[in-house]
């Protein structure tokens, strides 16, 4: 009964839709199996997380990766350029792959060969660099390599190719292509037989629309043509995206070239894709490098060589990643015993992406205004259009678009994985965003790169977000990602409206693991907010809840915090602000130990890093990887103490005996490694086996503590745009951006007013102002006249020392952490993200402009703050910049 209770509850109150009845009902889940028993035996490491970033890279099972590791132990794979057994069983194996691979694309080898490569992009660069392209001259106007706009950047980057052969590159945008469909414009001569390229994907990777496969043949007959030129076209289709989810056949659509990556269909191994190779072209492929293995013969001493005869053999240089190979033959096997094959996966997955886009595109404020901008060349009636991706960017009440970054950053609250920018798709990011060539050179100028968090320049988007579903994705994680959607925006607090449910809703259901889909939506009521929150908070996805123990649930409920009295400090704070009216040091914090809790002192000596011992130590997991919060809650319930006379940091814990550490390492005993801190290299050492197997106990899990070297020198970069005096070079320590983080009382005060109101219920949220702060991981803390006036400060000098103020700190998730608990609690990051125009900044950084450490300096408690303002300050607060790191680690 509980078990058929819990499939029931998959059963959700929706949204209003009209019915096609000829639409095609297609199928949710794997047949009788239960797709929650699948997961939980498969995919257990999910438990708590919705991963939807399957277009990214999908996730490998347990069973497969189990299957691989056996395989492996119970035979012995050699080189198979050898001619040993091991060696002989290596090459038939692989061979065994090929014909696979072969099979599982509906085709066979007498018409594609299968080239193994370092992933779809190195089969593009090899197509680039080997198609018989004819430059331009006297006697011939050339190649053309043309191509769909909407395409990867492995793609595009295919012209520089040509472009270094004298061969022109046409990009061709996809309405132009329909156009010349619909004029059915051709050039075809059939004497002509220059050779040009046409690539097309066949989903783009950006929004998931599938382009029609039609376009292969048509496009090789003559019959459509992306440019009017004379000559023989070529077809290369770009199937990485489009085979994670569906099956491709080769028998009916026969492109000359097919660059996959198999980590898109299998999750592992990455780095392994292929080129399938039509073998009618493959004899006008030209190579010019030999590697090994591709030679019949050749001379060292002399210009003799003679390739291998298969195509195959002469393009796979070196040894190719044989036991890679062979893990594929278990991801077919595992595939197929999963699903059933690509065609359930592909009525499975786009159910979900259909179910999800007509219940995302559905929800209004009151307002009318929508919540989402869906960008999509279709409306979800069917996989043969439109892949399980959706691709869109989130709205206020206003119509203003929300950054992509910030809704990144909520995301990780709720633990939901997605992904956003343009995606290596800048082609179809321009068209679909509206964001002109020129928008692009200006926002390169203004510093966006590619893979930044710069989400919004004047107010207009760079990027979106994409989500996507994968072969195990559930019903589960779409209902949990509709959750986070409207936990975050329709709310009630900070002055957002709670949603009504519009008078003509009626009940629909969602889809159903019974086999077919009760459900098929192919055409929405758009902008109408219907009643599916009962429905989702019923959801299993949602009901783990936080402990300090386990401190990273799906869904974190709101902490249920009484409140704190005053400490002593900030009752001290308030009485230095009324005694002297001026800006006053009230608390100094170090944080020994990276994302660890913080020392609090009075008075403490500062080094030419910033405070001393401040961010010397780092946990690391063990691949070396820095462990922060955001992976590790937990860090801050290790408390360090620092003993300068004793030269000790000794560390506690609950639960835990405590343990000491020298401050300074043993040159002679020290175990150099190298880490790296905001893509900075930097050279550490090992703290020693006590210390790791005393962290590893804590967390349960392998852990190292190392320290930065004392003749290791990190130099902070220069791009704040603010030079350092002549003869000074400002250095770091592990921090991730800058020497010191200042906050302000009065911003904390204002945030806290903010904060502890009543929500729709009438329960009270409350966070103590010393909580608040303590979330904020700030060096100083001082005594403020008004709340962020910080930021428009240009220098401070606090007693002898001068520092410069280098601008706001960009927070991240890591604010939502009770620093006192490990509990998680979004609605910080909410509200200060409401209260500050989306970008949720807090505190400033410094960096010393001068330090003479001739004599000792120090940083005390009570110390007077004298702020320089920036020049020309007016009265209304300044924009604060988009580009720092978050420094609370």
């Amino acid at each position: 009964m509980a078990g058929a209770a819990a499939e029931s509850g998959l059963e959700l109150r929706a949204f209003a839709m009209s019915w096609d009845p000829s639409a095609p009902r297609l199928a949710y889940s794997y047949g009788p199996g239960s797709l929650r028993e699948l997961r939980a035996r498969e995919f257990g490491r999910l438990a708590g997380t919705v991963y939807l970033d399957h277009a990214g890279a999908t996730l490998f099972s347990q069973s497969q990766l189990e299957s691989f590791t056996s395989d492996l132990m119970e035979n012995i794979y050699g080189n198979p350029h050898s001619r040993n057994i091991s060696s002989k069983l290596t090459h038939d194996t692989v061979e065994q792959v090929r014909y696979r691979i072969l099979a599982h694309f509906h085709t066979t080898a007498e018409d594609y060969s299968v080239i193994f490569t370092a992933g779809s992009t190195a089969a593009l660069k090899l197509v680039a660099e080997a198609f018989p392209w004819v430059p331009q001259g006297p006697e011939s106007s050339g190649s053309r390599f043309c191509y769909l706009t909407d395409s990867h950047t492995s793609v595009v980057g295919m012209r520089n190719v040509t472009m270094a052969m004298n061969v022109m590159s046409t990009p061709v945008r996809p309405e132009d292509l329909w156009s010349a469909k619909a004029r059915r414009a051709s050039a075809n001569d059939p004497d002509c037989k220059l050779p040009h390229l046409f690539c097309y994907p066949a989903q783009s990777n950006f929004s998931g629309a599938r382009y029609p496969l039609s376009w292969i043949e048509e496009i090789k007959s003559g019959w459509l043509c992306p440019v009017s030129t004379l000559g023989k076209w070529f077809v290369l289709l770009d199937a990485a995206s489009y085979v994670s989810t569906s099956p491709l056949d080769l028998s009916a659509h026969q492109a000359d070239f097919v660059p996959i990556s198999f980590y898109k269909i299998f999750g592992f191994p990455t780095g392994l894709g292929a080129l399938l190779v039509h073998n009618r072209v493959a004899p006008l492929l030209r190579k010019t490098y030999f590697g090994g293995g591709t030679a019949s013969a050749y001379l060292a001493g002399e210009d003799f060589y003679i390739p291998r005869p298969s195509v195959t053999q002469r393009f796979e240089d070196g040894t190719i990643s044989f036991l890679d190979v062979i893990a594929l033959k278990h991801g077919f096997d595992t595939l197929e015993r999963l699903t059933g094959g690509m065609e359930n996966i592909k009525q499975h997955t786009f159910t979900l992406a259909q179910y999800t886009y007509a219940a995302l595109s559905s929800l209004q404020y009151p307002n009318g205004a929508p919540v989402v901008r869906i960008y999509s060349d279709s409306d979800f009636s069917s996989p043969e259009v439109q892949g399980p991706v959706i691709n869109f960017n989130v709205l206020d009440d206003k119509g203003n678009i929300i950054g992509y970054s910030q809704v990144d950053k909520m995301a990780s609250l709720y633990n939901i994985h997605l992904r956003t920018g343009c995606f290596c798709n800048t082609g179809a990011c321009q068209r679909h965003l509206g964001i002109s060539s020129e928008m692009v050179r200006k926002h390169f100028q203004a510093g966006h790169v590619c893979g930044d968090n710069m989400d919004l320049i004047d107010g207009q988007p760079t990027g979106s977000v994409r989500i996507s579903f994968g072969y195990m994705s559930t019903l589960d994680d779409a209902q949990a990602f509709l959750r986070f959607i409207k936990d975050t925006c329709l709310h009630s607090s900070g002055g957002w409206p709670v949603p009504q449910a519009c008078a003509d809703t009626w009940e629909a259901g969602a889809p159903s693991e019974e086999g077919q889909a009760d459900v098929a939506p192919t055409v929405m009521r758009r902008h109408s907010l219907l009643p599916w929150e009962d429905a989702l908070t019923g959801s299993r996805v949602w009901n783990n809840s936080p402990t300090a123990a386990n401190a990273a649930p799906v869904a974190p409920p709101v902490c249920d915090v009484t409140r704190i009295q005053q400490t002593p400090s900030e009752k001290a704070a308030g009485v230095l602000e009324r005694a002297l009216g001026a800006h006053v040091v009230t608390n100094l914090y170090l944080y020994p130990i990276k994302s660890c809790a913080p020392f609090e002192v009075t008075r403490w000596p500062v080094g030419n890093q910033g405070l001393l011992y401040d961010r010397s130590w780092m946990v690391v997991n063990h691949n070396g990887v820095c462990l922060s919060q955001k992976q590790e809650p937990r860090l801050c319930l290790i408390q360090p103490f620092i003993d300068l006379q004793q030269n000790i940091m000794v560390l506690k814990a609950k639960g835990m005996e405590p343990i000491e550490v020298p401050l300074e390492e043993n040159n002679e005993r020290a175990q150099i490694c190298q880490s790296k801190v905001c893509a900075d290299r930097v050279n550490t050492y090992d703290c020693g086996e006590k210390i790791s197997s005393w962290l590893s106990t804590f967390f349960g899990r392998p852990c190292h503590l190392i320290k930065q070297s004392s003749d290791f020198q990190r130099n902070a970069k220069k791009k704040h745009g603010k030079d350092q005096p002549s003869g000074t070079t400002a250095t770091l320590s592990l921090v991730n951006e800058a020497q010191y983080l200042l906050i302000n009382t009065s911003s904390i005060l204002e945030l806290h007013q903010q904060l502890n109101t009543s929500d729709e219920s009438g329960k009270e949220e409350l966070f103590s102002v010393k909580d608040l702060s303590l979330r904020f991981r700030a060096n100083i803390i001082i005594s403020g006249k008004r709340a962020f006036e910080e930021e428009k400060w240009d220098e401070i000098s606090i007693g002898s020392l001068r520092f410069q103020v280098l601008g706001p700190c960009h927070r991240c998730q890591m604010i939502c952490i009770d620093q006192q608990t490990g509990q998680r609690n979004q609605h910080i990051f909410q509200k200060l993200s409401e209260s500050r125009e989306r970008k949720v900044n807090f505190g400033m950084y410094l960096m010393h402009t001068s330090l003479d450490l001739s004599s000792p300096c120090f940083l005390s408690v009570g110390s007077q703050v004298l702020p320089v303002l920036k020049e020309n300050v007016e009265g209304h607060d300044l924009p604060v910049s988009e580009k720092h790191q978050d420094v609370t680690s």
